[in-house]
Order: structure tokens, then sequence, then C-alpha cells
């Protein structure tokens, strides 16, 4: 049997959940959140627990639990603490700055980037090189980062672009190293 299926999701208070068939709601401090999960996978509430099955060892069965018992204890976790990423800018010139909207990027092209935040999440510019992105959904606030992230990765040789924070840039050593 998977080992993370098979742990319960302990309902912490303050947390609304909803079960209707394959159909899961998750209503609490930081926000709502709905998911329908897959049609084969049974979920259930038990004692403020909740509870994720499958019907067989088959190996789709086995796949969707652990997968399954995941989304469902992030949906939890998303409305009762949210998700944060941090961003990296490097490079001279390079540099973030909150508006309304969400983000203005300087990140060495002839004009500055408008990224505009998807409903649901926070865009704030720590400091004019750190960009924090938090949100209730983790799989938005994962690709909010990347979507930025995309604007400028970084590149091999001076390490300058956007990065997460604590990613490792592997660096090359140019024309001169070869000699």
């Amino acid at each position: 049997m998977s080992r993370i299926g098979r742990r319960p999701i302990a309902i912490p208070s303050g947390v609304d959940v909803t079960i209707d068939g394959q159909h899961v709601r998750v209503k609490g401090p930081k926000g709502e959140l709905a998911r329908t999960l897959h049609r084969e996978v049974i979920v259930r509430r038990e004692e403020g627990n909740i509870l994720v099955e499958r019907p067989s060892d088959a190996p789709t069965h086995r796949a969707l639990h652990g997968l399954s018992r995941t989304l469902v204890a992030n949906m939890v976790e998303g409305v009762t603490t949210g998700f944060t990423k941090t961003l990296e800018i490097v490079g001279v010139g390079y540099r973030a700055e909150t508006k309304p909207f969400g983000l203005t990027l300087a990140l060495g092209f002839s004009h500055p980037i408008d990224y505009k935040a998807p409903e649901g999440i926070t865009l704030r510019a720590v400091n004019p090189t750190t960009v924090e992105i938090s949100g209730s959904n983790k799989e938005v606030v994962g690709q909010v980062a990347a979507e930025i992230r995309s604007l400028r990765p970084p590149e091999p040789y001076k390490g300058k672009g956007v990065k997460y924070q604590g990613e490792v840039i592997r660096r090359k050593a140019g024309k001169a190293g070869g000699k």
C-alpha cells in the first residue's frame, strides 16, 4: 500500500471540508479551494480526518492513491498557512517593483515587463532584487514563479537572470578559461 496515500489528513480547526462524491471543497482562513479527483479514488471523512483509498492494487490505482492524497493535503495546507516561493534577480540594473496589478520588472530588455498577478496570488518585491510569490494554491504559485523565471532565465557565464532562491547555477568558464 502507498506510504503516502494511507496517511490520514488531519483537518485543523477553522477549516471546513466538504466531500461530494469525487468533488472536494476546502474552505479556510486563507481562501477556498475545490478540486475534482479521479473517479476511481475513494475520499471519505472520518473523525476529523480525511482518508483517501484505492479500489485495488492495480498500477494505475496505486499511482492515483498517493497523488490524490497529496493534492487534498496541499489544499488543506494552502487554506491554513498558504504557500510562498521566492525568486532572486541577479544582474546590474535588473530589478523588480511592486505595482497594484502585480510587478514591473527591468531585466535588461529595452522595455520594462509588466507581469499581472492571477487571481488569488500576491506578488511582492521585498527589495529590488527579491520577489515573493504567495497564495493558497500550490500549483498556481509554482506556475507563476516559473513564468516569471522564464522571462529571463539565469545564464551560465555570469549567472545573470531570475532564479529561485537557493537555486545553484552551474557556471561555465568562457573563452579565456580554455587557455
